[in-house]
């Protein structure tokens, strides 16, 4: 089952109110099980060039079916991953894209966010993904 526009929306307005809880303006991208662009939000006043990198977030968490920060932890010097942030037309490997999973724990999309601090983003997409 793909991510429905319904479910889309849900994540979408958890990850705002968690935004809205915390005081920062984010920009907030869901993508399909296929990586495709499903909702994007920019937050009035949220940070111009952090959108492009909400929709990475995103992408590169469903890419490869992990959290963009924990790429992060196997993209550094000498690690197994070391340079992937180059591929797939450029990819985001700090926190702050979470993978989005039904009721049967299937990975149906993911959610990325950005605007705040790594661990702010990070929270905000929880908040996001929790919502399921």
């Amino acid at each position: 089952m793909n991510l429905t526009i319904d479910q889309s929306e849900q994540v979408l307005e958890a990850a705002k109110a968690k935004s809205k809880e915390i005081g920062v303006a984010m920009n907030i991208a869901i993508v399909d099980e296929g990586a495709n662009l499903k909702l994007f939000l920019r937050m009035d006043e949220a940070l111009l060039g952090c959108g492009d990198i909400a929709i990475k977030k995103a992408k590169t968490s469903r890419f490869f079916d992990i959290n963009s920060g924990e790429i992060g932890k196997l993209s550094q010097p000498g690690g197994s991953l070391y340079n992937i942030e180059h591929s797939n037309g450029g990819l985001i490997s700090f926190a702050g894209g979470v993978l989005l999973k039904d009721r049967n724990n299937k990975i149906i999309g993911a959610i990325g966010v950005s605007g705040g601090s790594v661990e702010q983003d990070h929270e905000v997409a929880l908040a996001g993904a929790n919502a399921l």
